[in-house]
């Protein structure tokens, strides 16, 4: 119990395959961290997010959380934002959240997990908010898939208006907003199309998603 040797004995192995490969990539991973992009995901052990995009060590700047949500009142997550854009300098802010959330169908459910429903209350405004496109839908599977979205969109939404991404796009930098969402029965990712990009942006969006009507297949 007290020595995990088997993932020590994964790790070596792991890192045996990659210097074989690439001799000099742990020297240069070592030297420098440059990403492209930062990910702000679910916890969830089925969505590792590196390797679902096919990414190595190094490329991707990584936050997540139950339930992908970014609020204001989180310190840990704005200083990863701030510190992914403004020292990493990150062109990419990537917000992912999947389908069969099981914080988002607690939710959905009105279900008591503990501690944990102080943070989950953040996806209970969103599903307060958009309540009528949910009960539109005539199943609870296709309620939960929903709610996986717009709890994505919602987290672009107040990822976009944090001050730190907004000081970003007023200094000019080259910063965009993602939402997406990915797939557990079959890896793959789907994109919103909720990207933002500047501050006007973020309305137009919110706006579109208010009057949009549910799609009525399930994921």
């Amino acid at each position: 119990m007290r020595l995990l040797s088997e993932l020590l004995a994964r790790n070596r192995a792991w890192s045996a395959e990659i210097a074989a490969a690439d001799p000099g990539f742990f020297t240069r991973l070592a030297e420098q961290q440059a990403p492209r992009y930062l990910w702000i995901g679910c916890g969830d052990s089925r969505v590792p997010a590196n390797q679902i995009v096919g990414l190595m060590p190094g490329e991707m700047f990584v936050h997540r959380n139950i339930a992908n949500v970014v609020v204001p009142s989180d310190l840990n997550c704005l200083s990863v934002l701030q510190y992914g854009i403004e020292v990493l300098g990150v062109h990419h802010l990537i917000i992912c959240g999947h389908y069969g959330c099981g914080g988002v169908l607690a939710v959905l459910r009105g279900e008591r997990l503990g501690l944990v429903d102080n943070w989950l209350c953040h996806v209970e405004t969103v599903r307060r908010r958009y309540r009528g496109q949910l009960a539109a839908l005539s199943t609870e599977a296709e309620r939960h898939a929903r709610l996986c979205e717009l709890n994505v969109v919602a987290q672009v939404l107040n990822a976009a208006r944090t001050t730190v991404v907004r000081d970003a796009w007023r200094q000019g930098r080259e910063l965009a907003v993602h939402g997406w969402i990915y797939a557990l029965r079959d890896g793959l990712l789907h994109d919103l199309e909720v990207t933002v990009t500047s501050e006007e942006e973020v309305a137009a969006v919110a706006e579109r998603v208010d009057l949009a009507t549910p799609p009525a297949d399930e994921r």
